[in-house]
């Protein structure tokens, strides 16, 4: 074992003994703080998916798809002001909305990022590996800039439309947001999935991430894979923005930055490149930010989360499970 590895694992097994200790004084707590970092973490998983993704396929650090998330975020919210929804309770038209607009809001995010890669990064597909990188800022700057204007900079408000029901099970609050955002989070990481390895098209992005001119050869559509991929993210994007707006009801023009970057820490952690990696990451560093506004206090929270962004990238830059890279 390295001792860049051995540092790594002592790290580990440091935090896993400091939070050990915490379950067994504070057990209930802890279970509490938990659940809130599995819920958070299950949103971060779906936007780290995109990152993944798009990496593992072209090999780009899309940082506009943060902005992409608060996008849908945005639409979601606009879409939801057309129907007579009741805010604080769960009412038949609340539920009609929520499984209208939550496809919707899905397939529009899907449009628009499908048109950023044509537009933005297609043409620079073959220029050196910074000039898409700097289109990438420059688009999350643009993406910024229209839900600026579009909303100015106060914070907006997103409709409450689900059931505010509750239990409490030895102590411990369970909440509907908690579960039906967790829930609807694994649906769309099973979805992600099978269709990955089990259909066409997924086969042909999996071909195309391991070599992209053998897949060409065998009759690959590369501009469609491509095209595919940022679809498919943005989906799970759109998705995230709008589970966020659901159990958070506020959203703003910067959410995408901060929320994008702790995504793409968990896609680093979990391994750039592996969407499995990724959703665990995602969930492990829900955790970690809960833990750390708990026990640590908010203030600190990002101070650790990109610490463990530098530790990752210095220790184990492959991340948890390995980078996917192709075979020679």
């Amino acid at each position: 074992m390295s001792l860049p590895d051995f540092g790594f694992y002592v790290l580990c097994a440091t935090a896993v003994v400091l939070l050990a200790a915490q379950a067994v004084i504070h057990p209930t707590e802890f279970v509490q703080v938990c659940i809130f970092g599995l819920t958070q973490g299950s949103i971060y998983a779906l936007v780290a998916l995109g990152y993944t993704m798009v990496y593992g396929i072209i090999e780009l650090i899309n940082f506009a798809h943060g902005d992409v998330f608060t996008l849908g975020a945005y639409v979601g919210s606009a879409i939801l002001g057309f129907f007579a929804i009741s805010e604080g309770e769960f009412t038949t038209v609340n539920l009609i909305a929520l499984l209208l607009v939550f496809p919707a809001v899905m397939l529009i995010m899907g449009g628009i990022n499908v048109a950023i890669e044509r537009v933005a990064y297609r043409p620079l597909r073959n220029a050196p590996r910074l000039a898409p990188l700097i289109t990438a800022i420059g688009m999350s700057f643009f993406l910024e800039g229209v839900m600026f204007l579009w909303h100015g900079p106060a914070t907006v408000h997103f409709p409450d439309i689900l059931p505010k029901t509750a239990t409490t099970i030895a102590g411990v609050f369970f909440g509907f947001k908690d579960v039906f955002v967790v829930v609807v989070a694994a649906i769309l990481v099973a979805l992600l999935a099978i269709f990955i390895n089990r259909t066409k098209l997924g086969k042909a992005m999996r071909a195309t991430a391991q070599d992209r001119d053998a897949a060409q050869l065998m009759g690959i559509d590369i501009n469609r894979t491509i095209a595919a991929t940022f679809f498919i993210g943005a989906l799970l994007a759109g998705a995230g923005g709008m589970i966020w707006g659901l159990y958070y009801n506020t959203v703003y023009y910067q959410l995408g930055f901060r929320s994008g970057l702790i995504a793409f820490t968990a896609a680093v952690f979990g391994g750039i490149g592996n969407i499995p990696g990724a959703a665990l990451g995602g969930l492990i560093i829900g955790l970690i930010a809960a833990f750390s506004d708990s026990y640590i206090g908010s203030k600190w929270t990002q101070v650790v989360v990109f610490g463990i962004l530098i530790g990752v990238l210095v220790f184990r830059p492959t991340g948890l499970l390995g980078m996917r890279v192709p075979e020679k």
